[in-house]
């Protein structure tokens, strides 16, 4: 790591030592970082929460996605800081510290992979691993100015890696070009890749966004070679997808983390602590309803995109630009209620995303999301270097 490091407060400062990658491979020359949720050998994963760290013991293997990496010759230099055990957006943690955005330091990194996000904004990576559950990559990565993947559900293991809510988590990373995002994408990632023709906007999606943050998405969009459509990507009311969302990761919190939480009774942040009260207050009739809205959306959204060549659904990757420091309980409210239902359209049908930047009118960095069918992953990397090789020419 750079001595620089320390400006943005985006490592953990427990001992890291580095670890070398295999001498030949196809990262060889990288450097990378993973989220303190993510285990590396020899190491506690600390989840962001001391409770956490007390109570559990150092990891006997690297998680099988770093292992990979490590593998095809890349080099990992250091844990990034997360939200507590990854309940938040916003990139704060209450015992760490918040990591700077090096694009706008006044202003939020967006979480829970937030050191993740910011390591690679700040140059201090080539690339780092996040998780993405409801929005954990994509949100930091629009907030920093970064690219950001969401795999499809499944498509990377999830061992040795700290659950938040299982039947929504995905193994992700951040890079600060399409190509390296791509580079990595094909050493983790299985499939092929198709054309992509179509783009097709979703204006419910957009409905949640600022006008600002809209506007600048469409004048992007109308500056690629792309044919534009646009439809209504939910079955059901944004509104409802937001609670669908909310209802199914509590139940999976209860599942993953339910007897922790009663054996250990944790201490929180303040504003991560009712979050986790709050997992307790939905009923069985909730939690079914919520199932069958999430069929619903999974067989629409996967019924939409699956004809050939592929369709790519596009939506913004968070619904505000990045959140100021401080600010109001209102904004935050309100950031939340938009981008869980915009982040929970991949995440309760299991799609891939990647979250392009983009600029506002005002020069600050927000993120275009790509959404493909269930394993299209490799077409939306591919789709992604394309993407940026025309916002440059």
């Amino acid at each position: 790591m750079s001595p620089s490091s320390a400006e943005f407060g985006c490592f953990c400062t427990s001992p890291f030592e580095p670890v070398a990658g295999a001498p030949i491979g196809a990262l060889r020359g990288l450097t990378f970082a993973v989220k303190d949720l993510i285990d590396t050998r020899g190491t506690v994963t600390g989840a962001g929460n001391p409770d956490w760290r007390r109570t559990h013991a150092p990891a006997g293997a690297h998680a099988p996605a770093v292992q990979t990496l490590l593998d095809a010759g890349a080099r990992l230099v250091g844990r990034t800081i997360t939200d507590e055990l990854a309940f938040s957006l916003e990139g704060e943690n209450h015992f760490e510290g918040t990591p700077v955005n090096p694009r706008c330091p006044g202003r939020l990194p967006g979480g829970s992979s937030s050191g993740s996000a910011v390591a690679v904004a700040a140059g201090l990576v080539d690339f780092a691993l996040g998780t993405d559950t409801g929005g954990s990559v994509r949100v930091p990565a629009a907030f920093c100015g970064i690219f950001g993947m969401r795999p499809t559900h499944g498509a990377i293991p999830l061992a040795g890696v700290v659950p938040f809510a299982a039947s929504l988590d995905t193994v992700g990373w951040f890079a600060r070009d399409a190509s390296t995002l791509r580079r990595v994408g094909e050493v983790l990632l299985s499939g092929d890749c198709q054309s992509v023709h179509t783009l097709t906007v979703a204006r419910d999606a957009f409905a949640l966004a600022d006008r600002d943050v809209a506007d600048a998405l469409n004048a992007y969009l109308r500056r690629l070679p792309y044919s534009v459509g646009a439809t209504e990507a939910a079955p059901v009311s944004m509104e409802e997808i937001g609670r669908c969302y909310q209802v199914v990761q509590a139940a999976d919190i209860l599942v993953a983390h339910g007897d922790w939480l009663r054996r250990t009774r944790p201490t929180f942040g303040p504003t991560i602590a009712p979050r986790f009260k709050s997992i307790f207050d939905h009923t069985a009739s909730d939690v079914h309803a919520a199932a069958l809205v999430r069929n619903r959306v999974r067989e629409h959204l996967t019924g939409l995109l699956a004809p050939a060549p592929a369709s790519v659904l596009i939506v913004p990757s968070a619904p505000c630009v990045a959140l100021a420091r401080g600010g109001a309980e209102d904004a935050l409210n309100s950031f939340y209620r938009r981008a869980l239902a915009i982040g929970g359209l991949a995440s309760l049908a299991g799609l891939p995303q990647v979250s392009i930047p983009v600029l506002t009118a005002d020069c600050l960095p927000i993120g275009l999301g790509i959404i493909g069918a269930p394993g299209a992953d490799r077409t939306l990397l591919e789709l992604a270097v394309t993407i940026q090789s025309c916002s440059e020419s």
